[in-house]
């Protein structure tokens, strides 16, 4: 099976890459996602199977202040991928977010409302959702994931997520991504359990500082925890044998 990544750069994108050997991860300057032209040269050349599309805008801050750039990236993009995997009969994989939802309740389900989003970078996040169904074989996968280490001196305990470091959510990306044409839904939550942003902090950085959203700068949901029970019965049917 042939797997071509977009954001191989990335966060995500190096971890997978790791994963994943000999998935095709062009440089940006090779493949710039909002180029529709360049994008289909490369697909065409490739002849992918499947198209990961990890590439993202996703600095929730920024996104305020550069709102051309974070659309651009998260629409556009996505849009010009879809039309690519169409174009080549590639399966897209779609890498989205929790945010798309309100934050209002947690333990969301698939299949749950997404909205009202609550910032600039969900409302793209989610538009980006509905550009990835233009597809006509496609997987939306909404995860959420820190790098390894945590960045910031103060974490926030009143923000819930579902939320983990890169290396635990990336070998059950990747086995999403192994498994992709066995999976029978179009849509699927893959974190971890319920917890805090400041109860993931501690876990690799013991002295981060306790904080609230209120200090953020930046409207942030309160609790995007979502459900997974989509994604264990998949994983308990592939390791039992019966899928």
């Amino acid at each position: 099976m042939k797997i071509l990544l977009t954001g191989g750069g990335g966060r995500l994108g190096t971890e997978l890459r790791a994963l994943l050997p000999g998935i095709v991860a062009p440089a940006s300057a090779e493949m710039n996602i909002t180029d529709a032209a360049q994008v289909l040269d490369v697909a065409r050349r490739e002849q992918p199977d499947l198209i990961v599309h990890a590439a993202a805008y996703t600095n929730v801050g920024g996104a305020e202040k550069d709102r051309a750039a974070c659309w651009n990236a998260n629409v556009v993009g996505t849009r010009t991928m879809a039309a690519a995997a169409n174009a080549v009969n590639a399966k897209l994989i779609h890498i989205s977010t929790d945010y798309v939802f309100s934050g209002d309740t947690g333990g969301y389900h698939e299949d749950d409302t997404p909205g009202p989003v609550v910032n600039y970078y969900s409302l793209t996040k989610l538009v980006a959702e509905e550009a990835a169904r233009a597809a006509g074989d496609h997987l939306i996968i909404r995860t959420s994931f820190r790098p390894r280490e945590f960045a910031y001196p103060v974490a926030f305990s009143d923000v819930y997520t579902g939320q983990d470091y890169v290396d635990v959510l990336a070998p059950q990306i990747a086995q999403a991504i192994t498994h992709a044409h066995e999976i029978p839904h179009d849509l699927l939550h893959i974190v971890t359990e319920r917890k805090s942003v400041f109860e993931l902090a501690r876990r690799r950085k013991p002295d981060v500082q306790e904080g609230t959203r209120a200090q953020a700068g930046v409207t942030l949901p309160g609790d995007v925890s979502l459900n997974t029970d989509r994604w264990q019965v998949l994983v308990a049917s592939w390791s039992d044998g019966r899928a």
